[in-house]
């Protein structure tokens, strides 16, 4: 099912005013200001692209976050409708039972599916799914962070030092670190564990020591003539503290990450990542963009680490966000793209539960 061009319709910003619910032991953190920034930052671009929105106030002031977007409840969902939206774009997190699931038997969606969604932030169950299928997949393995006698159950990782801790459910790199010795691996994940912040389930993964890339994908439906999944250019990340890339929200990422040139695109083993992205996304079918980061061994072959079914999408635009330029819009731009291009080849993937969509 292919989705009427954007322009075509009335398009309403959602943002994350639901706290994410703990699922089997683990929550995905809620996001301070619920991504209302790139919520902001994409209604504001695609106003200048030529699209409608509907806003909360008429005259959305781009000083303003909220006055470009509404809230992911029932009440706001059913706000936004009544003002107009035929198309609301879920800049959230979603989740099986969220409020979107009842809404697309009445609008058009861009955003993650939210049950699919809720599977793929299991990283355990997400490696192991891709591992099935062949693909180059960091090992990880599941620990509970609650469990007595933590350094008994640690101890048979000692061979296998160092290790990713992370959450099961985490959100970019917060409440990541790298273990190096026995010490730090009992310590990292008791105190992940019990900062509550992320629930009891944390995440060891085998810690890869080579360059780090992430690389963005869109459904075949963004861009006309696809049958499949397809890449955007390669972003690598560096200056990273402690072998662990900063969190956006303290250091954007236009201050560490820069777009693959063309030749380094074409090197086998980067070439071999973008397959395997590729791969990933038309296994999960994915319905929107989605971001898939990577790590090369030693050797240099790149694996997959993280799957983002919902990458930040700020971009700059409104006044004082110059460098507020996400990693998928970076990867954008090195394809040729300006954002507002990137955002309305997101909305072509649109997708509705509507019985008679139009």
């Amino acid at each position: 099912m292919t989705a009427p061009d954007p322009r075509r319709h009335k398009i309403a910003i959602l943002y994350q005013a639901l706290e994410p619910p703990l699922i089997d032991g683990a929550r995905k953190e809620a996001k301070p200001g619920g991504y209302s920034d790139s919520g902001a930052d994409i209604g504001a671009a695609l106003l200048a692209a030529g699209c409608t929105l509907v806003a909360p106030v008429a005259e959305p002031d781009p000083a303003r976050v909220f006055d470009w977007v509404w809230p992911d409840t029932s009440e706001g969902i059913a706000a936004a409708l009544e003002a107009g939206a035929t198309l609301l774009w879920a800049n959230t997190v979603v989740f099986a039972g969220h409020p979107i699931e009842a809404a697309s038997r009445r609008a058009w969606i861009v955003g993650p599916d939210p049950r699919a969604m809720q599977a793929i932030d299991d990283k355990l169950a997400t490696n192991a799914r891709l591992l099935a299928a062949g693909l180059p997949v960091a090992p990880s393995w599941l620990i509970d962070g609650d469990a007595p006698h933590l350094d008994a159950v640690l101890a048979p990782f000692g061979d296998r030092l160092p290790l990713v801790v992370k959450p099961l459910r985490g959100r970019g790199s917060q409440g990541v670190s790298v273990a190096r010795d026995g010490d730090q691996l009992v310590a990292q994940v008791g105190a992940l564990a019990a900062s509550r912040r992320f629930g009891a389930a944390i995440m060891l993964e085998t810690f890869l020591p080579g360059e780090e890339i992430t690389i963005t994908v869109l459904p075949a439906a963004a861009r006309a003539g696809e049958t499949a999944p397809f890449a955007l250019a390669p972003v690598r990340r560096f200056d990273q503290v402690a072998d662990v890339a900063p969190y956006n929200g303290e250091v954007p990422v236009a201050r560490n990450s820069v777009a693959l040139s063309p030749e380094e695109r074409a090197t086998p083993a980067v070439n071999a990542a973008i397959v395997a992205c590729e791969a990933a996304a038309a296994l999960l079918e994915i319905r929107s963009i989605m971001r898939i980061d990577c790590r090369a061994d030693a050797q240099g072959r790149f694996f997959l680490f993280d799957v983002n079914a919902k990458p930040n999408l700020t971009g700059a635009g409104r006044p004082g966000r110059e460098d507020e330029d996400s990693l998928s819009t970076i990867a954008a731009a090195a394809t040729g793209w300006r954002y507002c291009d990137l955002l309305v080849a997101a909305a072509r993937a649109a997708w509705t539960n509507k019985e008679h969509p139009a």
